[in-house]
């Protein structure tokens, strides 16, 4: 397995790395999105990052079961990029679901990866502490997401105002 891992905070330019690092790996680039367009807002952000990714991507929907997407769609010659782990997070959360043991998954998933991968997650943990109960949930989570994930991927870069940062 080739994996590298970007985070970064909102509007950081993680994705945008994440993408052109994605592409430069030889092989058929293939989405795997998380985010599910609950609303209007969204629904235009999932239809602008497709028109910015262009014909050459494929797209697999993975709201849910990450580890079980990854499992099909890595192949040799196959870059795979996933984004986000946060957003899969907040649906692991909302559907009741057990993030840790899915997070485990998802590791067994990218260790068993037949062809390279990038994964997008947030960096929510550098800000003020959450005001409810369910917000402080979801920043502990997905901060134990980032860190499961960053032990076992061979690269960790961090992206903020759109300059990459190397940590591993």
């Amino acid at each position: 397995m080739s994996a590298l891992l970007v985070l970064g905070g909102a509007r950081s330019g993680k994705s945008r790395y994440a993408q052109a690092r994605a592409e430069a790996i030889d092989g058929e680039p293939v989405f795997v999105a998380t985010a599910q367009p609950f609303d209007d807002e969204m629904a235009e952000r999932i239809a602008r990052h497709r028109a910015d990714r262009g014909a050459r991507w494929s797209t697999v929907e993975a709201p849910l079961d990450l580890a079980a997407a990854i499992r099909n769609e890595s192949r040799p010659g196959r870059v795979l990029l996933i984004d986000c782990l946060t957003l899969w997070a907040s649906n692991l959360l909302l559907a009741g679901h057990d993030i840790p043991a899915a997070t485990e998954e998802l590791v067994e998933a990218l260790t068993a990866a037949e062809g390279p991968l990038v994964l997008v997650s947030n960096e929510v943990g550098l800000g003020i502490v959450p005001d409810n109960a369910l917000a402080r949930r979801f920043r502990d989570e997905a901060g134990r997401v980032n860190q499961r994930i960053a032990a076992c991927v061979d690269e960790v870069m961090f992206v903020a105002a759109g300059l990459p940062l190397k940590l591993k």
